[in-house]
């Protein structure tokens, strides 16, 4: 996973970006809880938690419980403690997810951070018991924002000429786009069955284009084919990797 520093620094512009696109927010909490097994699940870690703001959303507004987080910007978990999260400092290729110790682990908007994702997927597996879940959901390489993230990491900047009417009212912090390694969402299936885990579900949200994202609320829809934001639904069925 990428460098902390520079989440700590901009801890506080995370949750107010998201202030910011209040329907986008609600969208991809949507997935979430759209994919979210039955029943659920009685303990859950969040893979690079951030400063907890889902997690206290899907609480609120689904009754869904999170109960532990891992991440490695000390600001960012210093603001999910605040939200009821108990979070260890760590990223998801070295922190400790334990063995057999959760039920489900959840990488919402992580897993671009990751370079190596069939071996932090090894380690989630280890850490699930039996018929435990993984939750992966992030902004794949191939769509819309994807590809825009990719050009935007590339300039440099969102002030340029190219992104005059294509990028979004209110862009991503560019610190939190250039620090990304965006993945596809072939290859995160194909990392996760790599690992030992066989894929159950796929959803997705976010279906217009960028510049019209988050002026209202999308609800979510199974399949993966043209959403800006996909979450893969995943079980430990195997015996996987040791």
């Amino acid at each position: 996973m990428s460098d902390a520093n520079g989440f700590d620094l901009f801890a506080n512009d995370y949750d107010a970006w998201f202030s910011e696109n209040q329907p986008l927010l609600e969208s991809e909490v949507r997935l979430l809880a759209h994919l979210w097994p039955e029943p659920k699940p009685a303990r859950v870690l969040s893979v690079g938690c951030g400063t907890g703001l889902f997690e206290a959303v899907l609480k609120r507004d689904f009754d869904i419980v999170v109960t532990d987080g891992i991440e490695p910007a000390e600001g960012m978990a210093a603001i999910a403690r605040t939200r009821g999260m108990e979070v260890t400092i760590g990223t998801a290729e070295e922190g400790d997810f334990g063995q057999e110790l959760f039920d489900m682990l959840v990488f919402n908007g992580s897993s671009s951070y990751v370079n190596d994702l069939q071996g932090v997927f090894e380690r989630a597996f280890n850490a699930l018991r039996p018929g435990g879940y993984v939750m992966v959901i992030d902004v794949p390489r191939e769509s819309s924002f994807g590809i825009l993230y990719c050009l935007a990491a590339e300039l440099g900047t969102w002030d340029h000429p190219l992104m005059a009417g294509v990028a979004p009212k209110s862009p991503y912090p560019m610190p939190f786009v250039r620090a990304a390694s965006w993945h596809t969402t072939a290859e995160r299936i194909e990392a996760l069955t790599a690992a030992g885990f066989t894929v159950e579900k796929t959803a997705q949200t976010l279906t217009t284009h960028p510049v019209r994202a988050g002026e209202e609320v999308e609800m979510p829809r199974d399949g993966h084919e043209s959403g800006d934001y996909v979450g893969v639904l995943a079980s430990k069925t195997t015996a996987g990797h040791s």
